[in-house]
């Protein structure tokens, strides 16, 4: 099956296509970085203004890298939530034209799913998995038991540890968006130099909580003398960085002890982040388990990652209707439910 997917849920509008759930012909993306940059932010309206004016264009494209025309195209996935409203209608207004002018079948996707099922784009990993979904609007960890099979397990309680990355970035001065600096500072500097906290890592749950180290972090820029620069800035990055990942990697590890699953996935924005990556893959391999990341390409969001679950739907005739609408607030324990 060829498939077509659109995303377009926050500020990056994307196409792709994708032959039967696995291999991806085009992965289009344009994002708006510039444009919300001097705002320290996504501003809700001019994403959705940005997304009418590219959506055409990323699905022109992305036919064209793929060889493909409209004609070709056996069906239609696109992000139905969660996101801005106004972004998401974009997408899901150009899904259901086409699917209507084309006669061709429509599924709505979890924009969570798609993140945590991109890795099977590029690799085998066997179900059932424990992912951890970390980016600008979630840090959850889910139970995979198959495509629409989905138990959460823990969630962000305040600040997404992607949220956390931007607004201390900002705090330093660093500019939005603000993760791959803090990232790349941190490489360069003393982890253990300031004791940041770690919410809720010894609590007997699987929540998160990053709201308290980013308000640690205000505390301490403001008992600073002066801005903070040089070897200074690398080791609060380092040490902001490692108090984060800590508390992910430790918190997803407990979950994988407690329901012995042997696989983890960590997928999202974040999962670029290499501390993440580094810490993770070590501990994992300390229990023995194996941890797979998608590419980088695949972690930010994208329409390719749509492709698993939007097959996998088409393929079992779970197809929606014309009047499918977007979904801001939707747990992706639902998914299953909402596709009956």
């Amino acid at each position: 099956m060829l498939v077509l997917t659109i995303e377009s849920s926050c500020d990056e509008t994307s196409a792709a296509v994708v032959r039967d759930g696995q291999q991806v012909l085009a992965n289009i993306v344009a994002s708006q970085v510039d444009v919300h940059a001097r705002y320290g932010g996504v501003v809700p309206e001019l994403a959705s203004r940005k997304h009418m004016q590219a959506i055409s264009v990323v699905i022109d494209e992305a036919l064209e890298k793929a060889g493909v025309t409209l004609d070709d195209i056996e069906g239609i996935a696109v992000t139905r939530g969660p996101g801005l409203v106004g972004a998401l209608l974009v997408g899901l207004a150009t899904a259901k034209a086409l699917a209507f002018a084309r006669n061709i079948p429509l599924v709505g996707v979890h924009h969570m799913e798609g993140h945590i099922l991109a890795p099977l784009l590029e690799q085998e990993v066997a179900f059932p998995y424990l992912a951890l979904a970390v980016s600008g609007g979630h840090s959850h960890l889910y139970r995979v038991d198959g495509i629409g099979r989905y138990q959460i397990l823990g969630r962000t309680l305040d600040d997404a540890a992607g949220e956390a990355f931007d607004k201390v970035a900002k705090l330093l001065g660093l500019g939005y968006p603000g993760g791959a600096v803090v990232d790349r500072l941190a490489a360069e500097g003393d982890p253990a130099a300031i004791d940041f906290p770690r919410p809720l890592l010894h609590k007997d749950n699987f929540d998160f909580s990053f709201s308290g180290i980013k308000t640690a972090m205000l505390y301490h820029v403001k008992a600073q003398s002066g801005p903070i620069q040089g070897q200074q800035l690398k080791d609060v990055a380092a040490s902001f960085q490692q108090a984060v990942v800590e508390v992910l990697c430790k918190k997803t590890l407990r979950a994988a002890r407690q329901f012995d699953l042997q696989r983890i996935v960590v997928a999202g924005g974040v999962a670029c982040n290499k501390g993440l990556r580094r810490m993770m893959a070590e501990m994992a391999a300390e229990q023995g388990r194996e941890v797979f990341f998608p590419s980088p390409a695949l972690c930010q969001d994208n329409a390719a990652m749509l492709g698993v679950a939007g097959n996998a739907y088409l393929e079992q005739g779970l197809c929606a209707d014309l009047d499918l609408n977007a979904r801001v607030n939707w747990p992706l324990d639902q998914v299953g439910a909402t596709l009956d």
